[in-house]
Order: structure tokens, then sequence, then C-alpha cells
């Protein structure tokens, strides 16, 4: 609407003179206005002051004022009921947020941001965070190849292969991930009493043996021979069968010595293959020591049970066996990698074979066994 060239005060001014006794038509020639627009003006500033106008005026602004703010407060509710379907936590909801309210109610982004509640800086933010995407697919195919094994061990397995990323890094991608390895619910073992056994510091020092059960598909049991070095963690044989004799195991124990030589000690527990007259007569006969653990308590033969576990967790619930010959294949797989590649913490991340090989150029090798007794 076009501004008209009189004040309020002026016009007030006219119809007092219009009042008083002056003729319309010598007004509106005086001040170049039309009869129209005076009697326009009469019917609606007639009667009034000036500090009557002044007020009216005042009263026209806050109605405006107050208009305005209730215009705004009710498009900032309904902005909060578009986005109220959840707290935005993240950066990239807040500036999805925004950008939806922007263009449902044509606003500025100012006043966007601030029905929601966001910093105007979050919208401008770049991030200067190293693009994690390759180190993120090189943990999901090591956790993929390697289903069983947790953080640390992956650590290990990223620094062999050159990643130098931070391990607060590798934690925080791992579990971005959801590769953490769910804990399978294990029998709770009895625990035994007496003085533990001294820790083997030498390899063939002392052997651990013991049989691990399993099935195949069709339902038919089998047992698998278990050798371990307590030293250097080797695993020195695997076994399968359907069933074995004493006279099997100690054939089994001499295709062992014909390669590394007969052990001081060996630890067993009383099964009846290893209570047997056959391997009494082959520890007298080798001069090998036969230890038999107590009865129920499998943690005096720790290093074979620990072993048995890892066998059982990362090999045999990762398989459905349908023959014996597909089994001894898979199980000579597995013993190459646990020998060669698979990290042990108790022998400083190494592997079994690194630990030999330290062991032949270093004769005390630093082991968490070594660390803790010093």
């Amino acid at each position: 609407m076009r501004k008209s060239r009189f004040t309020e005060s002026q016009i007030v001014g006219i119809l007092k003179e219009l009042k008083v006794g002056s003729k319309a038509a010598d007004l509106c020639r005086q001040h170049g206005v039309s009869e129209a627009t005076l009697y326009s003006w009469r019917a609606k500033y007639g009667g009034l002051e000036a500090s009557d106008l002044l007020r009216l005026k005042q009263l026209e602004d806050e109605n405006r004022r107050l208009k305005k703010i209730v215009a705004d407060q009710a498009l900032n509710i309904e902005a909060l009921k578009m986005v109220a379907e959840g707290k935005l936590l993240r950066s990239a909801q807040r500036r999805a947020a925004v950008q939806a309210v922007r263009e449902r109610f044509q606003v500025a982004e100012r006043r966007g941001c601030r029905w929601l509640g966001v910093n105007r800086k979050l919208l401008h933010h770049r991030s200067r965070r190293v693009d994690e995407t390759p180190l993120r697919q090189h943990l999901e195919s090591l956790a993929l190849a390697h289903r069983r094994y947790g953080l640390p061990r992956l650590v290990v397995l990223l620094r062999r292969a050159g990643v130098r990323d931070n391990h607060k890094r590798i934690g925080r991608v791992y579990r971005a991930a959801h590769l953490q390895v769910r804990k399978r619910i294990r029998r709770k073992l009895a625990l035994g009493g007496g003085i533990p056994p001294a820790h083997a510091t030498r390899p063939n020092e002392r052997w651990s043996v013991d049989f691990i059960h399993d099935r195949l598909r069709h339902g038919r049991r089998l047992r698998m021979l278990t050798v371990v070095d307590d030293c250097t963690r080797e695993n020195l044989a695997i076994e399968a069968d359907y069933g074995f004799s004493s006279q099997r195991l100690v054939r089994s124990l001499d295709a062992i010595a014909a390669l590394r030589g007969y052990p001081s000690t060996l630890i067993a527990d009383n099964g009846p293959e290893l209570c047997s007259l056959a391997l009494l007569r082959w520890a007298q006969e080798r001069n090998v020591r036969l230890h038999h653990i107590a009865p129920g308590k499998p943690v005096q033969n720790a290093f074979i049970e620990s072993f048995n576990g890892r066998l059982r967790d990362e090999c045999l619930n990762e398989h459905d066996f349908t023959s014996l010959d597909q089994l001894r294949e898979i199980l000579t797989r597995w013993r190459a990698q646990y020998n060669t590649e698979r990290p042990h913490k108790s022998l400083g991340w190494r592997t079994p074979q690194e630990y030999v090989h330290a062991l032949t150029t270093n004769p005390v090798p630093q082991t968490l066994h070594s660390l803790v007794a010093t």
C-alpha cells in the first residue's frame, strides 16, 4: 500500500480545522487532497487527539510483533514435531534435520538452526579424519579368515602386514564393524590344588598329551590325539581316528620322537590308554618320566587343555565334517597355521615357530611367564 504524504498528527490538525468551521473545499484546495480523502480521514480519525493516535500506533506495532512471534513459534513447534522421532545425537542427523526443516518451511539456515538448537558451525565443519575404509576392509578380511581371533591377535596380524595405525583407532573400527567374538559357554572345570609344576624352559623338557572327542555329520564318534610341547607351545601332532589303542599311542609318540627326540617328562591324565601298561613300559624303556595329574584336576595339565580349547573353538566348531579324510585334511592345515601363523600372547605375540627360532639364537627368550617370574 502506498504511504500517505501526511502523518497522523497532520491529519488530526486538518480535521480540527474542518471541525471549527472551515469549508471542506477550501481545505482540500489548500492541502492538495480530494474531498473523498478528507471524509475518509474524518471517518477513521474523527474525535481523536494526537496522543490517542500515538497510543494506537504503539498498539498496532505491538500486535504486529506478537503475531510474528506466534507465527514463528507455531513454525518452530511444527518443525520440532517433524524431527521428534528420536534424539539428534550424530552430526549427520543434525545436518539432515536442519536441511529438511529449511526445505519444508522455506526458512534461512540461521532460523532452522535456532529452531532445532543446532550450532551453525556444525553445518560447515569438514572432518579431517583419515579414511578408515581400507583398514576396515583389512580387518574384516582377517576376521573372516580367523573367525575366533579377538582384537589383540588381529592387531598383531595387522602389524605383521605393515599396518601402523594406532591400536585405539583399530579398536574403534573393530567395534564399529561389529567384529567382536562371541564367547561360547564352556563347562566349568574343577580347580586342582597342590603346588603347580615349574614352567618348562627348553624344548622337549615336557610334553603334554590328551584326547579330544568329536563326531562326523552322520553321528559317528571319533577321537583325536593331541601332543603339545609346554615350552614352545608347538603342536607336535594331531591324529584323528575312530579309536585309539595303547599300542597306537606308543607308535605315535615314537614317530614324534624320531623327528625331535624324546621328552624328559610326559604329562597325561588318567584315561585308560594313558594309564596302560604299554605306555608305562614305553616310558621306562625311553627313560621318560611319566606324570599323571590328579583325578578330576584338568587344570594341572593346563597347556594341553588350553590347546584343546583353541582347537575346538577355532577349528572343530567351525566345520561340519562329512568324512574322516576331510577331518584329517582340515586338521593338517590348521596345525600348520597354528605353528607358523597364529600369534601367542604367552610367547610375546610370536608364533611357536618364531619362538623356537628365537630360542636357538637367544638361550633365554622373553616370554610372559619369564617376565612375571622376574
